[in-house]
């Protein structure tokens, strides 16, 4: 691959790959079909997801311990072409084992009597119709390839229909036909009229006539309700697990904007064009934004990003034509040439006095002239353009899915990463003339949870008529110091490779010329973990080996250096493919490049200089006896995660001097690890913060605003809605004396958020403790207090709690207090985590109310 895929991607190909390989052996033992899908909000990258598991399934892979599919065959269909031509892209963007010759787009000249394997062939519902020159000759209905006592007859000197071609591959005991559905849920719907007739997807899943059904269905879809419902009707078919990536992961990666900015009217009237300029404004300044942090960063590629236009699907070509002529008024250095439409007709259109080009929907994000796209609804599903940044949106109130559909594909972070600290560059902002407050409420509702179903997305806020607060000017910069040397942590992996993530790491520092002949020294060193750990398990390793040599009882005896062989059964090759196959069992364990390394290395220390080719046998046959003593490999990912913890030190303060697209990097490789790894806090830059709530009554009440935080409106102060006794914990911190500011500990997954490891129940969760109060001691230094107001009502209060305090235990020593507040009936009482005594007591407890009443809290004056 050519991406490192996120830590639930891999977790979710894993699965994939599971099904598959079990899917085609009960095919091919027992005749049996399975179907099951690969479930993922918008923008978790399913196609990249796809990439790695036709990757593993057509050439194997040693990260999934995936042996390859000689006979694999997939179709990968869809029911619009655009949308294969844009999923045939993003394959071949991700992988870097799949070719455009392996990418077949099935096209009207097609005819094989079967599909070749190791190959993806691209077909969608509009060249299956009974039109279509692929199934001209073919009858769904016919049991056998004579009619009324005639040959069929097949017209355009075809030899096979596409249905053939399909009954060829699946009766062919070499071959395995997987059937991908892209957007699984769509077309599925039984065409209404005379007969019922099924529709042309349930055909490929059923069988139809002499065709049988394709043996392994494999949906992706944006919801697993939709394609269980589509699948609720197939026949002698069972279901595997369906894969289903938890949203929250998805969120907390990057890869989507955690923010959804939606700019409505605060009177009635029309506003279009008083929202246009808005729009316009926004659009003006996201792109100075990206102009600005390019610059900073040093990069070449900056975003550009583009303003979707969304009219009805009926509109006034008039009217579109004054919104571009206000867009330009408002914005005259905007090229002319700048605008496209992504409409179903797709010929040139004349809006006013404007004649706009038709551009189609996947090719937007490429092409960067594209500054203004306007849109119907169209594209609402498998478009994807993360440059649009604004939309301004000309459909009426109860047109509310057309808005979330398309806003929906708009979420898609730029750079495939989250911007450090930047709430600006991190959020899309949808402005919508024609709705009001109320209407605008299902539409953010929606937006929580994707626009796909009713699974929230825990870390995206959907935000209206929100301000943008910048860093108070009033804040010192011992203070800003001061919050970016608190220690955070972040999650372990859940399927850690110590080895892969030290030879990642020791090819990005040399990358990088911070260590030169980095990979060399991690191989160096690991190789002496391996020589160190032949001397200890010398008998095992023996035994081991010798395990190697022998198949089926028969010892093979062999001069390996000499290459003069005696044995009773085997002829040379299956000798040296039984040592192979141990071999490349071992390589999958201790991962592929060091084995290849260290089999070198002891042939070069230990062989025949005279006879290469055996001293790497021999090597090999040793290598594979290594890869069965666990102790082995057990030590040697101690040894690669203590030398990864080590270097990531050494070139922290190096590390952290390079762009945010390098740290970016950096911070993946620290995430790979089996262990709690500390991070680096990144500076905000800027936040989105909301300014009202809305009451119960349909009223709007100003929030409360706080001065001295570390980042404010023009006015210096910070608006936040806090619950009752959260903002009383905020007011009685601002009194106290000496303090100078305070920072509100983002809760969502961000790089300017504290976050701190607990264990819930066996799995490693994140607690996002809510304030930091800085203060200015004596001598003049600052200090920084954890106040983390703490509801005692949630399940996880106390493995929270828990967390804290070790955390407390293991870095108190950068804080002057690190305290826990609650609400005990009328009472504030506090729990002071410094405390050895707290800290025993918290590790104790069994009841978080008991312990709030205990000796070990005290009481909180507010």
């Amino acid at each position: 691959m050519k991406f490192t895929l996120k830590d639930y991607q891999e977790e979710a190909v894993q699965k994939v790959l599971v099904n598959l390989k079990k899917a085609s052996r009960r095919w091919r033992e027992d005749g049996d079909k399975h179907a099951f899908s690969l479930t993922a909000t918008t923008g978790a990258g399913k196609t990249v997801m796809a990439a790695a598991a036709l990757e593993a399934l057509f050439h194997g892979d040693d990260n999934y311990d995936i042996e390859p599919d000689p006979g694999a065959v997939v179709i990968w269909f869809s029911d619009d072409p655009s949308l294969n031509e844009q999923s045939r892209f993003r394959l071949l963007e991700a992988s870097d084992r799949l070719s455009i010759s392996d990418l077949v787009v099935v096209q009207n000249t097609f005819q094989r009597e079967t599909f070749e394997p190791g190959k993806v062939y691209f077909l969608n519902t509009q060249k299956l119709s009974k039109s279509s020159l692929l199934v001209r000759g073919h009858d769904p209905d016919d049991e056998g390839i004579e009619k009324d006592g005639q040959m069929r007859l097949m017209p355009d000197s075809r030899s096979f229909t596409i249905w053939d071609t399909i009954q060829n591959t699946i009766d062919d005991p070499a071959l395995t036909l997987y059937l991908v559905l892209d957007e699984a849920h769509r077309g599925m719907r039984a065409a209404t009229g005379a007969g019922e007739k099924t529709t042309i997807v349930k055909r490929l899943i059923n069988g139809s006539g002499a065709v049988p059904g394709i043996p392994v269905v494999w949906g992706i879809s944006a919801t697993v309700e939709r394609f269980n419902a589509a699948m609720a009707d197939m026949q002698s078919r069972a279901t595997l697990p369906n894969v289903v990536v938890d949203p929250a992961k998805v969120q907390a990666s990057g890869l989507l904007k955690d923010t959804i900015i939606l700019d409505v009217p605060k009177e009635a009237g029309q506003f279009d064009t008083v929202l246009v300029r808005r729009g316009t404004d926004k659009l003006k300044e996201i792109s100075a934004a990206w102009a600005s942090y390019a610059q900073q960063q040093g990069d070449a590629n900056t975003v550009l990003p583009l303003m979707v236009l969304q009219v009805p699907n009926a509109p006034d070509p008039n009217e579109i034509g004054k919104a571009l002529d206000t867009i330009f008024a408002q914005w005259p250095d905007l090229p002319e040439d700048s605008v496209a439409h992504v409409f179903g007709d797709h010929t040139a259109q004349t809006f006013g006095h404007r004649t706009v080009p038709y551009i189609p929907p996947e090719r937007v994000q490429e092409s960067t002239w594209v500054r203004i796209v306007v849109a119907k609804d169209a594209i609402s599903t498998g478009w994807d353009c993360p440059r649009a940044e604004v939309m301004v949106s000309f459909r009426p109130a109860r047109d509310r899915t057309h808005i979330t559909q398309l806003l929906g594909r708009m979420v898609r972070t730029p750079l495939a990463r989250r911007i450090p600290g930047n709430d600006r560059l991190n959020s899309v902002d949808c402005l919508l003339p024609f709705f009001d407050e109320s209407s605008v409420k299902d539409v953010a509702r929606a937006l929580m949870s994707g626009g796909d179903g009713d699974a929230e997305l825990p870390g995206r806020r959907v935000l209206i008529n929100p301000v943008e607060l910048k860093p108070n000017p009033a804040i010192s910069e011992p203070v800003w110091e001061k919050l970016l040397s608190l220690p955070s942590q972040t999650l372990p992996k859940r399927h850690a490779r110590p080895v892969k993530r030290l030879t990642s790491l020791a090819h990005e520092l040399a990358a990088d010329g911070l260590l030169e002949g980095a990979g060399k020294q991690a191989h160096a060193e690991l190789h002496k973990v391996l020589d160190g750990a032949r001397a200890r398990y010398k008998d095992e390793i023996a035994t081991a080996r010798s395990a190697v040599l022998t198949v089926e009882g028969k010892s093979i005896t062999a001069d390996l250096r000499g290459r003069a062989m005696s044995f009773d059964d085997f002829v040379e090759e299956a000798d040296y493919a039984v040592i192979d196959d141990a071999y490349r069992r071992a390589a999958r364990s201790i991962s592929p490049d060091l084995a290849t390394s260290f089999s070198e290395y002891i042939a070069a220390k230990e062989g025949d200089p005279d006879d290469r080719e055996g001293a790497l046998i021999d090597a090999h046959a040793t290598v594979a006896a290594l890869g069965l003593v666990p102790d082995v490999r057990t030590m040697l990912e101690a040894e690669a995660e203590k030398l990864a913890a080590q270097w990531l030190t050494r070139f922290r303060v190096d590390i952290k001097s390079l762009s945010d697209e390098r740290q970016e990097v950096y911070r993946q490789i620290r995430e790979m690890s089996a262990n709690p790894m500390d991070v680096d806090l990144a500076r905000p830059t800027s936040w989105i913060q909301p300014t009202t709530i809305r009451e119960a009554n349909g009223t709007e009440t100003a929030l409360p605003r706080f001065e001295k935080h570390l980042l404010c409106d023009d006015e210096g102060l910070f608006p936040e809605d806090f619950n009752s006794w959260e903002g009383e914990v905020v007011k009685a911190e601002l009194k106290r004396a000496g303090l100078v500011a305070w920072y509100r500990n983002p809760s969502r997954s961000s790089q300017d958020s504290l976050g701190i490891i607990y264990d819930d129940g066996g799995e490693p969760k994140i607690v996002r403790p809510d304030f930091v109060f800085f203060v200015q001691l004596p001598d003049g230094s600052v200090a920084a207090d954890i106040v983390d107001p703490h509801g005692i009502q949630f399940s996880d209060a106390i493995p929270k709690l828990k967390g804290l305090a070790r955390y407390a235990d293991q870095y108190g020593g950068h804080y002057r207090r690190i305290e826990v507040v609650a609400k005990i009936d009328d009472k504030f009482r506090v729990l002071d985590l410094k405390e050895p005594t707290t800290r025993a007591a918290v590790a104790a407890a069994a009841s978080i109310k008991a312990l709030y009443e205990s000796e070990a809290a005290s009481d909180y004056l507010v």
